[in-house]
């Protein structure tokens, strides 16, 4: 599916989180050089957290959805939901370091983040694409690109 340009980072991010995901799943095939143990997947899930996903959420909590924000009901509620994605993941990442369901609350965050990326892609990014204008989506992808720079 054709992105538009100011949304090509953040859905590169989603690309890297979907390989995340895929690996998180119970029973999940081991991708090359990606970590195989429990302890390993749990460990990288934390630390792709901290280095990728805060950045993202961010990115997209304090500059993408603010740009649409209030432009249409349908999308209001689908940010909203996106948003309260975000916080279960926080409180799933959070879980790794005490659970003693170690497995069980990989594959829960993996089949989350895959669900939350291809909501966002499918439909999400969609909508916003369709309901800002060219200038506007300029403004958000230079904010990104700001962003990203500043960290």
């Amino acid at each position: 599916m054709k992105r538009h340009p100011s949304l090509y980072t953040l859905s590169h991010d989603h690309h890297q989180g979907l390989i995340l995901a895929q690996q998180l799943k119970k029973g999940a095939p081991q991708y090359k050089g990606m970590p195989s143990t429990l302890e390993d997947k749990k460990d990288y899930t934390i630390s792709f957290y901290k280095t990728e996903l805060v950045k993202h959420f961010q990115d997209e909590e304090k500059i993408l959805f603010p740009a649409v924000k209030n432009k249409n009901d349908d999308l209001d509620k689908k940010i909203d939901e996106i948003i309260s994605e975000h916080r279960k993941m926080e409180l799933l990442i959070e879980d790794l370091e005490k659970t003693d369901q170690l497995e069980n609350v990989l594959d829960e965050l993996g089949w989350l983040l895959e669900k939350h990326i291809r909501k966002e892609e499918r439909e999400l990014f969609m909508e916003i694409e369709k309901v800002l204008t060219d200038e506007e989506l300029k403004i958000v992808s230079e904010s990104i690109s700001n962003s990203r720079t500043q960290r």
